[in-house]
């Protein structure tokens, strides 16, 4: 049977070869512990914590302030040495709580054990918000807000997202190795939630032995884990819903338009973890990788640990670093230093030398094509590219700029090294800021 696929998408290499078969280990929590209020999509979390404050593992540090937001827990235990802006993945200082760890691992009282059958919609939606669950394949959106479709909107299928089609990257690859059955009852809580009649995990061709162990953990449950096409970016929503059901999301829409929703498989598991053992959201697999990296791994990391401190513990670099990304490469963001802490959505820590960067200048475009031809969405990143470099944003929305989500495959493709993603990210921000000032 052929692997279920999608139009468009690249074929960059993977890499995954440098830590897909490195089991994860578990980084010790930190000396200090840098916890930003803002690591999620929405509204930042506000501090209820000063400094001078001791506080437990798992203790809310930070409320949710809106609907489109969760909570923050500390992630070790120790004093509040401060509440003020420190380095964050964005790119920029925002507002961090800085817990020095006090060595004894001390946990709060934990929220109680819920039973999925007995406990009700509403309880097992308020458990995944109260334990700060956002999406956990980099994107962060909260989950209790997928969770909560406005009326009329029915979902009548749960995807778990097991691609991981982002090169280097193989974090989700070991969990659903080594915790396959975290991960199904994650989705069977998920499903049970929506009132979905179907559920599926998707997972690309090139992790056999996680197809074998989810297929196992799934037996019997009515779960389809489907094997998908190495291709991407087999992992984005749009392109997984459509690879699997063949349904497209409308220009503009959600998952949940065409009756669908879509979680990571990490994600799943810390569904489980907080519902069936009340722990919130303080710590996640990353994959630490890259050329340079001396030994590639993947770790469980305390959120609010330092980038340093999880390249340290792969035994540092081999060589001077060109480039130090937060996530994928595709998808990623570019760091400015390793001061960086690890948040929720630090799907990985990517080292690049000089052999891996490219540092061609940009070319002009010989209307070759291949930006068109890689595209999932079906845009044209070229005509894109030329109304954002002349301001033309109004021209821009009318090309449905806003349906780009920024994959990369353009740029990628593009023989002449231009900055198409950039330009039309840049674009899409101008969109957003007009219809913004129009009310």
């Amino acid at each position: 049977m052929n692997a279920a696929t999608f139009p468009g998408g690249i074929h960059p290499a993977y890499h995954k070869q440098l830590a897909d078969q490195a089991a994860t280990e578990t980084l010790p929590p930190p000396a200090e512990a840098v916890v930003p209020v803002a690591q999620h999509i929405g509204a930042p979390a506000k501090a209820v914590v000063k400094k001078g404050d001791e506080v437990k593992v798992g203790q809310v540090i930070a409320e949710a302030a809106g609907f489109v937001s969760v909570p923050i827990h500390a992630p070790l235990s120790g004093k509040v040495v401060a509440v003020e802006p420190r380095h964050h993945p964005m790119g920029k200082k925002l507002e961090s709580i800085v817990i020095a760890n006090d060595g004894a691992d001390e946990w709060a009282a934990p929220m109680e054990p819920l039973s999925v059958e007995q406990a009700g919609r509403e309880a097992l939606v308020n458990r995944i918000r109260d334990a700060g669950i956002v999406g956990m394949g980099g994107a962060t959106f909260p989950t209790h807000v997928k969770l909560s479709p406005p009326p009329g909107k029915s979902i009548d299928t749960v995807i778990l997202n097991g691609a991981e089609c982002e090169p280097f990257l193989t974090a989700d690859h070991r969990l659903m190795v080594e915790d396959p059955e975290r991960v199904v009852d994650g989705l069977q809580i998920v499903r049970s939630i929506l009132g979905a009649q179907r559920a599926m995990i998707g997972v690309e061709e090139n992790k056999p032995d996680a197809l074998r162990a989810l297929q196992k953990a799934a037996s019997g449950k009515g779960i389809d884990v489907v094997p998908l096409e190495v291709k991407y970016p087999q992992g984005a929503e749009k392109q997984l819903i459509d690879a699997l059901l063949h349904r497209q999301v409308p220009t503009g829409g959600l998952p949940m338009d065409v009756r669908v929703v879509v979680q990571n498989v990490g994600t799943a598991k810390a569904v489980a973890e907080a519902v069936r053992e009340g722990k919130p959201l303080i710590e996640r697999v990353t994959t630490v990788t890259g050329s340079i990296v001396t030994k590639p791994k993947n770790l469980s990391i305390r959120v609010g640990t330092p980038v340093s401190e999880a390249i340290e513990a792969c035994g540092g670099l081999t060589n001077d670093p060109v480039k130090l990304i937060c996530g994928g490469p595709m998808m990623g963001m570019a760091q400015h230093n390793d001061l960086v802490p690890v948040i929720k959505g630090t799907s990985g820590i990517l080292l690049l030398g000089a052999d891996d960067v490219s540092r061609e200048p940009e070319g002009a475009c010989i209307r070759c094509g291949a930006c068109v031809r890689g595209c999932p969405m079906n845009l044209r990143p070229t005509e894109l590219n030329s109304l954002s470099e002349a301001g033309l944003f109004a021209e821009a929305e009318q090309e449905d700029a806003l349906d780009c989500i920024e994959c990369g495959c353009c740029s990628w493709s593009c023989p002449a090294r231009l900055m198409l993603v950039q330009r039309i990210r840049h674009a899409k921000s101008q969109i957003m800021a007009a219809r913004r000032k129009q009310g």
